[in-house]
Protein backbone atom coordinates (compact mmCIF):
# COMPACT_ATOMS: atom_id res chain seq x y z
CA UNK A 1 0.00 0.00 0.00
CA UNK A 2 1.28 3.70 -1.21
CA UNK A 3 1.11 5.50 2.09
CA UNK A 4 1.35 9.70 1.76
CA UNK A 5 4.62 9.75 3.30
CA UNK A 6 5.91 7.05 0.72
CA UNK A 7 4.60 9.69 -2.52
CA UNK A 8 6.04 13.15 -0.72
CA UNK A 9 9.29 10.72 -0.44
CA UNK A 10 9.13 9.80 -4.33
CA UNK A 11 8.36 13.37 -5.11
CA UNK A 12 11.32 14.43 -2.95
CA UNK A 13 13.26 12.36 -4.86
CA UNK A 14 12.28 13.17 -8.17
CA UNK A 15 12.19 17.45 -7.17
CA UNK A 16 16.01 16.16 -5.75
CA UNK A 17 17.18 14.57 -9.03
CA UNK A 18 15.86 17.84 -11.20
CA UNK A 19 16.96 20.29 -8.54
CA UNK A 20 20.59 18.12 -9.01
CA UNK A 21 21.06 18.71 -12.33
CA UNK A 22 20.05 22.51 -12.22
CA UNK A 23 22.77 22.92 -9.85
CA UNK A 24 25.06 21.12 -11.92
CA UNK A 25 23.84 22.33 -15.20
CA UNK A 26 22.90 26.16 -15.01
CA UNK A 27 26.01 27.81 -14.74
CA UNK A 28 27.09 26.45 -18.06
CA UNK A 29 24.03 27.41 -20.05
CA UNK A 30 24.04 30.73 -22.56
CA UNK A 31 22.00 33.73 -23.44
CA UNK A 32 22.76 33.83 -26.69
CA UNK A 33 22.18 37.28 -28.41
CA UNK A 34 22.57 37.87 -32.08
CA UNK A 35 22.75 40.79 -34.42
CA UNK A 36 22.65 40.16 -38.65
CA UNK A 37 19.22 42.42 -40.50
CA UNK A 38 17.48 41.81 -36.73
CA UNK A 39 17.99 41.01 -33.74
CA UNK A 40 17.54 37.40 -32.29
CA UNK A 41 18.46 35.37 -29.44
CA UNK A 42 18.66 31.56 -28.51
CA UNK A 43 20.31 29.58 -25.70
CA UNK A 44 23.91 27.35 -26.01
CA UNK A 45 25.70 25.69 -23.51
CA UNK A 46 29.41 25.12 -22.66
CA UNK A 47 31.01 21.79 -23.49
CA UNK A 48 34.41 22.10 -23.34
CA UNK A 49 36.40 24.26 -20.32
CA UNK A 50 38.09 26.32 -22.34
CA UNK A 51 34.75 28.03 -24.12
CA UNK A 52 33.55 26.45 -26.71
CA UNK A 53 29.84 26.50 -26.92
CA UNK A 54 27.12 24.32 -28.93
CA UNK A 55 23.58 26.03 -30.28
CA UNK A 56 21.49 25.90 -33.05
CA UNK A 57 22.52 26.79 -36.19
CA UNK A 58 19.45 28.56 -37.12
CA UNK A 59 20.39 30.67 -33.74
CA UNK A 60 23.77 32.50 -35.06
CA UNK A 61 23.44 31.55 -39.26
CA UNK A 62 24.78 34.59 -40.89
CA UNK A 63 24.73 36.60 -37.76
CA UNK A 64 26.85 39.80 -38.00
CA UNK A 65 28.06 39.99 -34.20
CA UNK A 66 27.78 37.15 -31.43
CA UNK A 67 27.48 37.83 -27.92
CA UNK A 68 27.11 35.41 -24.85
CA UNK A 69 25.48 36.12 -20.89
CA UNK A 70 25.88 33.50 -18.40
CA UNK A 71 24.47 33.02 -15.56
CA UNK A 72 26.42 35.12 -12.99
CA UNK A 73 26.07 38.00 -15.53
CA UNK A 74 29.09 37.67 -17.23
CA UNK A 75 28.85 38.94 -21.06
CA UNK A 76 31.25 37.81 -23.49
CA UNK A 77 31.51 38.06 -27.17
CA UNK A 78 31.39 35.30 -29.06
CA UNK A 79 32.46 34.26 -32.59
CA UNK A 80 31.04 31.59 -35.09
CA UNK A 81 33.68 28.55 -35.20
CA UNK A 82 31.35 26.91 -38.05
CA UNK A 83 27.30 25.42 -38.29
CA UNK A 84 25.70 22.89 -40.39
CA UNK A 85 22.26 23.83 -41.22
CA UNK A 86 21.41 20.55 -42.38
CA UNK A 87 21.53 19.64 -39.05
CA UNK A 88 20.70 22.39 -37.07
CA UNK A 89 23.89 22.51 -35.32
CA UNK A 90 26.48 25.07 -34.42
CA UNK A 91 29.48 25.86 -32.67
CA UNK A 92 30.35 29.02 -31.49
CA UNK A 93 33.60 29.89 -28.83
CA UNK A 94 34.05 32.55 -25.91
CA UNK A 95 38.19 33.38 -25.05
CA UNK A 96 37.36 32.52 -21.74
CA UNK A 97 39.22 29.76 -19.99
CA UNK A 98 38.73 27.11 -17.14
CA UNK A 99 34.97 27.10 -17.39
CA UNK A 100 32.09 24.66 -16.35
CA UNK A 101 30.84 23.18 -19.06
CA UNK A 102 27.99 19.77 -19.72
CA UNK A 103 29.33 16.65 -20.81
CA UNK A 104 27.35 15.41 -23.89
CA UNK A 105 26.28 11.95 -23.12
CA UNK A 106 25.57 9.12 -25.12
CA UNK A 107 21.82 9.39 -27.07
CA UNK A 108 22.06 5.94 -27.85
CA UNK A 109 21.25 4.52 -24.38
CA UNK A 110 18.17 6.37 -23.88
CA UNK A 111 14.74 4.97 -22.75
CA UNK A 112 11.26 6.68 -23.84
CA UNK A 113 9.55 7.23 -20.77
CA UNK A 114 13.32 7.89 -18.84
CA UNK A 115 13.57 12.16 -16.90
CA UNK A 116 14.38 14.83 -19.82
CA UNK A 117 15.29 18.26 -18.62
CA UNK A 118 15.24 20.66 -20.45
CA UNK A 119 17.10 24.34 -19.52
CA UNK A 120 17.48 27.55 -21.82
CA UNK A 121 16.18 30.91 -22.35
CA UNK A 122 12.74 31.14 -23.51
CA UNK A 123 11.00 34.32 -24.55
CA UNK A 124 14.38 35.77 -22.87
CA UNK A 125 13.64 34.54 -19.52
CA UNK A 126 17.23 33.54 -18.71
CA UNK A 127 17.79 29.78 -17.43
CA UNK A 128 14.17 28.54 -17.23
CA UNK A 129 14.05 24.90 -16.59
CA UNK A 130 11.49 22.43 -17.67
CA UNK A 131 11.34 19.06 -16.97
CA UNK A 132 9.48 15.71 -18.54
CA UNK A 133 10.39 12.32 -20.51
CA UNK A 134 11.54 11.01 -23.32
CA UNK A 135 8.38 10.70 -25.33
CA UNK A 136 10.18 8.67 -28.55
CA UNK A 137 12.85 8.15 -30.23
CA UNK A 138 14.13 7.64 -33.47
CA UNK A 139 11.96 10.44 -35.14
CA UNK A 140 12.99 12.49 -38.37
CA UNK A 141 12.61 16.18 -39.24
CA UNK A 142 13.34 18.23 -41.82
CA UNK A 143 16.06 20.97 -41.23
CA UNK A 144 15.32 24.87 -42.37
CA UNK A 145 17.68 23.46 -45.47
CA UNK A 146 14.88 20.77 -46.31
CA UNK A 147 17.07 18.14 -45.66
CA UNK A 148 15.98 15.44 -43.00
CA UNK A 149 17.43 14.97 -39.63
CA UNK A 150 17.59 11.24 -38.57
CA UNK A 151 16.96 9.68 -34.73
CA UNK A 152 15.56 13.16 -33.14
CA UNK A 153 14.41 12.77 -29.84
CA UNK A 154 10.80 13.87 -28.53
CA UNK A 155 10.16 15.12 -25.31
CA UNK A 156 7.62 16.71 -23.34
CA UNK A 157 9.64 19.10 -21.57
CA UNK A 158 8.54 21.98 -22.70
CA UNK A 159 10.26 24.60 -25.16
CA UNK A 160 9.76 27.60 -26.54
CA UNK A 161 10.95 30.38 -28.88
CA UNK A 162 14.60 31.12 -26.91
CA UNK A 163 15.39 27.55 -25.86
CA UNK A 164 16.79 26.59 -29.06
CA UNK A 165 20.40 25.48 -28.23
CA UNK A 166 19.56 24.47 -24.75
CA UNK A 167 20.49 20.79 -23.34
CA UNK A 168 18.19 18.56 -22.98
CA UNK A 169 19.71 16.68 -19.91
CA UNK A 170 19.24 13.12 -18.61
CA UNK A 171 19.42 12.64 -14.86
CA UNK A 172 23.39 12.31 -14.58
CA UNK A 173 23.38 15.83 -15.67
CA UNK A 174 24.77 15.04 -19.54
CA UNK A 175 23.60 16.85 -22.61
CA UNK A 176 21.48 13.87 -24.10
CA UNK A 177 20.06 16.10 -27.02
CA UNK A 178 20.16 19.72 -28.48
CA UNK A 179 16.74 21.64 -27.85
CA UNK A 180 15.81 22.08 -31.56
CA UNK A 181 12.23 22.69 -32.33
CA UNK A 182 8.42 22.43 -30.78
CA UNK A 183 5.28 22.10 -33.24
CA UNK A 184 2.93 24.82 -32.20
CA UNK A 185 0.02 25.05 -31.39
CA UNK A 186 0.35 21.54 -30.18
CA UNK A 187 1.68 21.09 -26.23
CA UNK A 188 4.32 18.69 -25.44
CA UNK A 189 5.39 17.87 -28.67
CA UNK A 190 9.47 19.05 -28.56
CA UNK A 191 12.41 17.76 -30.35
CA UNK A 192 15.94 17.72 -29.18
CA UNK A 193 19.19 16.71 -31.61
CA UNK A 194 20.64 13.41 -30.27
CA UNK A 195 23.76 14.02 -28.44
CA UNK A 196 25.74 11.42 -30.94
CA UNK A 197 24.39 13.62 -33.71
CA UNK A 198 26.11 16.62 -31.94
CA UNK A 199 29.38 14.70 -30.90
CA UNK A 200 30.28 13.91 -34.51
CA UNK A 201 28.92 17.36 -35.96
CA UNK A 202 30.95 19.63 -33.65
CA UNK A 203 33.54 17.44 -33.34
CA UNK A 204 34.32 18.07 -37.12
CA UNK A 205 33.41 21.81 -37.32
CA UNK A 206 36.04 22.66 -34.81
CA UNK A 207 38.56 20.62 -36.73
CA UNK A 208 37.55 21.64 -39.93
CA UNK A 209 34.91 24.77 -39.34
CA UNK A 210 32.11 22.95 -41.74
CA UNK A 211 30.46 19.56 -42.98
CA UNK A 212 31.73 17.77 -46.18
CA UNK A 213 28.93 15.95 -47.71
CA UNK A 214 29.24 13.77 -51.02
CA UNK A 215 27.49 15.68 -53.76
CA UNK A 216 26.36 14.38 -57.37
CA UNK A 217 25.28 17.64 -58.59
CA UNK A 218 21.65 16.88 -59.78
CA UNK A 219 18.34 18.31 -59.50
CA UNK A 220 15.95 15.90 -58.30
CA UNK A 221 12.63 15.03 -57.57
CA UNK A 222 10.84 11.71 -55.95
CA UNK A 223 9.40 9.44 -58.91
CA UNK A 224 6.80 6.29 -58.49
CA UNK A 225 7.22 3.41 -60.37
CA UNK A 226 4.91 0.94 -61.69
CA UNK A 227 4.36 -1.64 -59.06
CA UNK A 228 6.66 -5.12 -59.29
CA UNK A 229 7.93 -3.87 -62.83
CA UNK A 230 11.54 -3.15 -61.73
CA UNK A 231 13.79 -5.01 -58.85
CA UNK A 232 17.12 -4.90 -57.16
CA UNK A 233 18.45 -7.63 -55.61
CA UNK A 234 15.17 -9.77 -55.60
CA UNK A 235 13.59 -6.27 -53.97
CA UNK A 236 10.81 -4.49 -55.57
CA UNK A 237 11.24 -1.18 -56.45
CA UNK A 238 8.04 1.51 -56.12
CA UNK A 239 9.77 5.04 -56.56
CA UNK A 240 13.52 6.64 -57.10
CA UNK A 241 14.80 9.45 -57.56
CA UNK A 242 14.05 11.35 -60.59
CA UNK A 243 16.57 12.96 -62.26
CA UNK A 244 15.31 16.90 -63.42
CA UNK A 245 18.77 18.27 -64.85
CA UNK A 246 22.43 18.06 -63.79
CA UNK A 247 25.47 21.05 -63.26
CA UNK A 248 28.04 20.94 -65.87
CA UNK A 249 31.27 19.01 -65.13
CA UNK A 250 29.40 17.45 -62.03
CA UNK A 251 29.95 14.08 -61.45
CA UNK A 252 26.43 12.95 -62.71
CA UNK A 253 27.63 14.85 -65.93
CA UNK A 254 30.72 12.75 -66.11
CA UNK A 255 29.20 9.84 -65.46
CA UNK A 256 26.71 9.64 -68.17
CA UNK A 257 23.52 10.17 -65.98
CA UNK A 258 20.58 11.78 -68.47
CA UNK A 259 17.79 13.90 -67.49
CA UNK A 260 14.44 11.91 -66.98
CA UNK A 261 16.89 8.79 -65.36
CA UNK A 262 15.66 7.46 -62.18
CA UNK A 263 18.24 6.30 -59.82
CA UNK A 264 16.85 3.30 -57.59
CA UNK A 265 19.75 1.96 -55.93
CA UNK A 266 23.85 2.87 -54.75
CA UNK A 267 26.04 0.08 -54.13
CA UNK A 268 22.73 -2.11 -53.85
CA UNK A 269 21.07 -0.20 -51.47
CA UNK A 270 17.86 0.96 -52.32
CA UNK A 271 16.85 4.33 -52.84
CA UNK A 272 13.04 5.36 -53.22
CA UNK A 273 13.50 9.06 -52.07
CA UNK A 274 15.73 11.78 -51.81
CA UNK A 275 15.92 11.45 -48.61
CA UNK A 276 17.45 7.99 -49.12
CA UNK A 277 20.29 9.36 -51.39
CA UNK A 278 20.94 12.14 -49.11
CA UNK A 279 21.40 9.54 -46.61
CA UNK A 280 24.28 7.31 -48.65
CA UNK A 281 26.10 10.16 -50.02
CA UNK A 282 28.15 11.41 -46.71
CA UNK A 283 31.86 12.11 -46.91
CA UNK A 284 32.89 8.32 -47.08
CA UNK A 285 31.47 8.55 -50.18
CA UNK A 286 33.68 11.85 -51.68
CA UNK A 287 36.19 10.28 -54.04
CA UNK A 288 35.36 6.82 -53.79
CA UNK A 289 33.64 5.14 -57.13
CA UNK A 290 30.15 4.04 -56.37
CA UNK A 291 27.47 1.99 -58.69
CA UNK A 292 24.27 3.71 -59.18
CA UNK A 293 21.31 1.78 -60.24
CA UNK A 294 19.17 3.68 -63.23
CA UNK A 295 15.46 3.75 -64.85
CA UNK A 296 16.39 4.73 -68.35
CA UNK A 297 13.80 4.08 -71.32
CA UNK A 298 11.94 1.09 -68.74
CA UNK A 299 15.32 -0.37 -68.84
CA UNK A 300 17.73 -1.33 -65.91
CA UNK A 301 20.92 -0.05 -66.17
CA UNK A 302 24.20 0.46 -63.87
CA UNK A 303 26.05 3.75 -63.55
CA UNK A 304 29.31 4.39 -62.29
CA UNK A 305 29.92 7.37 -60.19
CA UNK A 306 32.78 9.38 -57.90
CA UNK A 307 30.62 11.96 -55.52
CA UNK A 308 32.76 15.00 -54.80
CA UNK A 309 32.78 17.21 -51.88
CA UNK A 310 29.88 19.26 -51.09
CA UNK A 311 31.94 22.29 -50.18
Amino acid sequence: MITRDSDEQLLDSYSQTVSGVFDRASSTVVNIDVKHQRQGSGSGFVFTPDGFIVTNSHVVHGAKSISVTFLDGRKAEAHLIGDDPHTDLAVIHVSMQGLSYTKLGDSSRLRVGQIAIAIGNPYGFQCTLTAGVISALGRSMRSQSGRLIEQIVQTDAALNPGNSGGPLLNSAGEAVGVNTAMILPAQGLCFAIPSNTAQFIVAELMHYGRITRGFIGIMAQNVPLPTGLFHVDQNAVESGVGVAGFDKNSPAALAGLREADVIVAMDGQLISSIDDLHRLLTNQAIGHTSVLTVIRDFEKITVTIVPQSSS
